[in-house]
């Protein structure tokens, strides 16, 4: 932007002879930066931090690669085409804008965001790069506090981490661990750093990259910038220039100096022959070689600036280290009460967002139950219905039900009847199988006094032939009297009856008329004779018997079907009344309901008082039989 607007005039300046510059810092490349012949390294570096906005620049430098492709720091007071920088295919030099010098403490000594931020990323990269030696543990728990740093807090809706921007492959390869198992713990550390920041992350990332340089600075080989020596005895050994001190490390070992001195006790460091020579308080002297000839201005530069650096921290600040301080100062106040502004805020969101939910719950509750409420709805409509149905069903089943009823109430009045008429037909029959009797009986009697008695039976017939109209007469009377005692059903009367008969044969006594010579006489004289003589008829009451036998075996077996299909239909009858009391409506019952339910309960029927009423009149009946009997009885 600062290019575009022609703020920056160097970089688009151009004649025959310019040099570009390409400058890459951790989080930004500037490109084509125009540099003059008169440069030196400081207009150069001057030139990017106005461009990046720093103004902690003592803390930084710009490094590039010789021509040997050793890491070497440009000289500020030196003029750029003369020191041994390559340029690359394109023309531009290529230069690193890194960290030059390592503070004491971070949290004391840087004060911009953009230094702490600069700081944080090349940390990082140096450890994921495995220049800076970390633990496993160290760096998970590194790792946990750069993705709060670049993401906030955990939230659920994360995606999984990438593992090649948060840990060393070292330490990845040293464990039998999945990334998934990686991502579990990395998490559950992230988890625990929650309140660090929060989902504004440019307000609070701040906050995760001081934590993430606490931790940092308790490295081993934290603020550590090592360059390969020999000292006289042409031993390889590497020098380690920090904020501490300078210490010298033997072989691969870069974690533990052997030995370290710090710099209260360097009294001096200069660089002779080829040699740098380090004076110590107690006036020893240590010497010692590059094994690069080229990175001596390098080294040299480095531990003077560090030396003074260490110098400086034990003075008072300078003006502008106060003025920056103090608008770091109001900068932490702003941000401190921006903080507390979202804190409340983000409470008033989280009280907004509950009652949302609340409320949105309410809700979902209220349509879920008006849900539930049309779903009753219609489910009680449809009960309705259905009931309406199985009304309209019950209602059309109660009156074929009693449709049914009633045609079962016929036909058993109908077999009532037919059994009544039955009875009666076998007591007719009954009756006339007594009179054939008797008459058989009288019959059989009438021949026996005939055969027994010819002359006085003839005697009497001629003597009194008057007698045979009467005779007649008594006869039919006496036949008449017979059948109604039969038909009272007493034996008795039947046989004081016969008995009765047989006297009126013979009791009668008549003077004797002389009719020989009369012409009647004359006339059924042939037919006396013939009847005196002729042989006894025969007995009818034999075969009589026999068909009356026959005749009430028939009856008795009708009668018995008939009192077994009428248990059956009772049985019926009072099933199908039970299965239909079940869906009796009382508040629809008239009174005949009403008196018909309980003539049924109490057993009676249609015929229970015919049958009182003929019972009674059967009885009148037989008495008053009786007493006609008893009278032709009497003498």
């Amino acid at each position: 932007l600062g290019i575009k607007m022609g703020l920056f005039p160097f970089l688009t300046r151009g004649s025959g002879n310019v040099v570009h510059a390409k400058v890459t810092t951790m989080d930004a490349d500037l490109d084509r930066i125009v540099i003059e012949a008169s440069w030196t390294g400081r207009h150069l570096f001057d030139a990017v931090c106005r461009i990046i906005g720093l103004r902690e620049v003592w803390f930084f430098g710009l490094q590039f690669n010789n021509k040997k492709g050793l890491p070497c720091w440009l000289q500020m007071d030196r003029e750029i085409r003369k020191q041994d920088v390559p340029r690359g295919e394109d023309g531009c030099m290529q230069f690193l804008f890194l960290v030059k010098f390592y503070p004491e403490d971070v949290e004391e000594e840087l004060i911009q965001d953009l230094t702490r931020h600069l700081f944080f990323l090349q940390i990082k990269q140096a450890i994921l790069s495995m220049d800076l030696y970390c633990s496993p543990e160290a760096s998970v728990l590194l790792a946990s506090f750069a993705v709060q740093a670049i993401n906030g807090d955990c939230t659920e809706d994360i995606g999984p981490l990438d593992l090649d921007k948060l840990l060393p492959k070292s330490v990845i390869e040293q464990y039998d661990m999945s990334a998934d198992m990686w991502r579990e713990r990395i998490k559950r550390w992230w988890i625990n750093n929650h309140g660090q920041t929060s989902d504004e992350t440019y307000c609070f990332r701040e906050d995760a990259e001081m934590e993430y340089l606490r931790v940092a600075q308790d490295l081993e080989m934290y603020g550590i910038l090592y360059y390969p020596i020999c000292n006289k005895k042409e031993t390889d050994l590497h020098l380690g220039i920090s904020a501490q001190g300078l210490g010298i490390y033997k072989g691969s070992n870069r974690i533990t100096p052997r030995p370290f001195f710090s710099w209260s006790e360097i009294k001096n460091i200069s660089f002779k022959n080829k040699k740098f020579h380090m004076k110590t308080v107690d006036k020893s002297t240590i010497s010692f070689r590059a094994q690069e000839r080229t990175i001596n201005p390098s080294i040299l530069d480095l531990c003077i600036g560090t030396h003074n650096l260490y110098l400086r921290r034990r003075q008072p600040d300078t003006l502008e280290v106060q003025q920056m301080k103090a608008l770091a100062k109001e900068e932490r106040a702003r941000r401190q009460q921006e903080l507390s502004r979202l804190a409340r805020e983000r409470e008033e969101r989280l009280q907004v967002e509950n009652e949302r939910n609340q409320l949105k719950a309410e809700v979902e509750k209220i349509a879920e139950q008006l849900a539930q409420a049309k779903e009753a709805a219609r489910k009680t409509e449809e009960t309705a219905e259905l009931l309406a149905e199985k009304a309209r069903a019950s209602e059309q089943e109660t009156l074929l039900l009693t449709k049914r009823v009633s045609e079962a109430e016929a036909e058993c009045h109908r077999l009532q009847m037919n059994h009544v008429k039955s009875e009666e037909a076998l007591m007719r029959m009954e009756r006339k199988a007594r009179e054939a009797e008797l008459y058989a009986q009288r019959i059989s009697m009438s021949l026996a006094d005939v055969n027994s008695k010819p002359h006085y039976a003839s005697h009497a017939l001629i003597t009194e032939p008057s007698m045979w109209p009467l005779s007649n007469i008594s006869l039919q009377s006496t036949l008449s009297h017979h059948q109604l005692m039969i038909s009272g059903g007493s034996q008795e009367g039947g046989d004081r009856l016969g008995y009765a008969d047989r006297s009126s044969l013979h009791t009668p006594q008549h003077p004797a008329i002389q009719l020989s010579s009369t012409p009647f006489y004359r006339a059924v004289q042939p037919n006396i004779a013939q009847m005196m003589h002729a042989p006894p008829p025969p007995d009818p009451s034999v075969n009589q018997r026999i068909e009356f036998h026959n005749i009430r075996g028939e009856l008795e077996k009708s009668r018995h079907d008939f009192s077994e299909k009428a248990r059956l239909f009772k049985e019926r009858l009072n099933e199908f009344r039970n299965e239909i009391d079940a869906m009796k409506r009382e508040d629809r019952q008239t009174e005949h309901d009403v008196i018909h339910a309980h003539n049924v309960q109490n057993g009676f029927d249609k015929f229970a008082t015919l049958r009182m009423c003929l019972s009674t009149f059967d009885n009148e009946w037989l008495k008053s039989i009786m007493q006609i009997i008893v009278i032709l009885c009497i003498p």
